[in-house]
């Protein structure tokens, strides 16, 4: 729809994408436990979440005018980046409901945004079960739709449960003074991801399209334990103890993906 309005003035949205990862292990002694945590603060801390939200940065198009990161004691880490326009190139935005890069750079016009994340590791004190959550936020105001990073974004972390947001807010006017909520065609966030992640996670949509608000929930198909026991390998197991972490770990991932506790 950008490519046909004329605008009066600067483009006025605001498209918002949130993000969650969550990944899940099990890790049977305090000590597996706390080496877990190690791992996950050493895998994601402040430098490498920097890294990860700069190739954001590039795939959008945008300049980074500062950064704020941290790392946290006990654990997590934080990054919060400023970023501004970049000169749009030749052609029109890319604003098509389609996946976006593994990266590539787009070119695209943004003002006043920002990039987030936050990491919160934490474990189950008695079942052994221990998670790893990212939030990733990247709002935009513009021509370009941040969804365009999705793929990127799920393919740099190990992503079990994933849940995303997506919603357009404010208005832009067009040349007769008529107001606009949003400028581009989406009708599933699953559109923007590719067929090969498509076919790896099992898929809800909550949507309110009046209201421009996409809400998509994924959870991993292929479960395999060996990928999920920390410390040890699978095949070391009792099989009854083996079968036992299995349907917890099973638990605790629909639990994540249908918000709600299983009892």
């Amino acid at each position: 729809m950008e490519s046909k309005l004329q605008l009066h003035g600067f483009n006025n949205l605001t498209k918002s994408l949130s993000f969650n990862i969550y990944d899940i292990c099990y890790a049977q002694t305090e000590e597996q436990r706390k080496a877990y945590i190690d791992y996950i603060d050493e895998m994601y801390n402040a430098e490498r979440l920097t890294q990860i939200l700069s190739d954001v940065v590039k795939i959008i198009g945008a300049n980074i005018l500062n950064i704020a990161r941290q790392d946290y004691e006990p654990h997590g880490a934080s990054v919060t980046m400023l970023i501004a326009e970049h000169e749009l190139s030749a052609g029109s935005p890319d604003n098509e409901e389609s996946p976006g890069p593994l990266p590539e750079t787009i070119v695209a016009h943004l003002d006043k945004s920002h990039v987030t994340v936050h990491t919160y590791p934490e474990s189950h004190p008695y079942e052994g079960i221990s998670t790893f959550r990212a939030d990733i936020d990247v709002s935009t105001c513009g021509l370009i739709s941040p969804l365009k990073v999705l793929n990127y974004l799920i393919h740099s972390f190990d992503s079990d449960v994933v849940t995303v947001d997506y919603r357009v807010r404010g208005f832009t006017r067009d040349v007769d003074g008529t107001k606009h909520y949003i400028d581009h065609d989406i009708n599933s966030i699953q559109n923007y991801l590719t067929e090969d992640t498509q076919n790896a996670y099992q898929m809800i949509d909550v949507n309110v399209y009046q209201e421009n608000m996409f809400h998509t929930k994924m959870m991993l198909k292929n479960f395999k334990l060996d990928n999920y026991v920390f410390g040890v390998n699978a095949d070391e197991l009792d099989p009854a103890e083996a079968q036992s972490i299995e349907e917890r770990l099973k638990r605790e991932m629909l639990e994540i993906f249908y918000s709600r506790n299983v009892e």
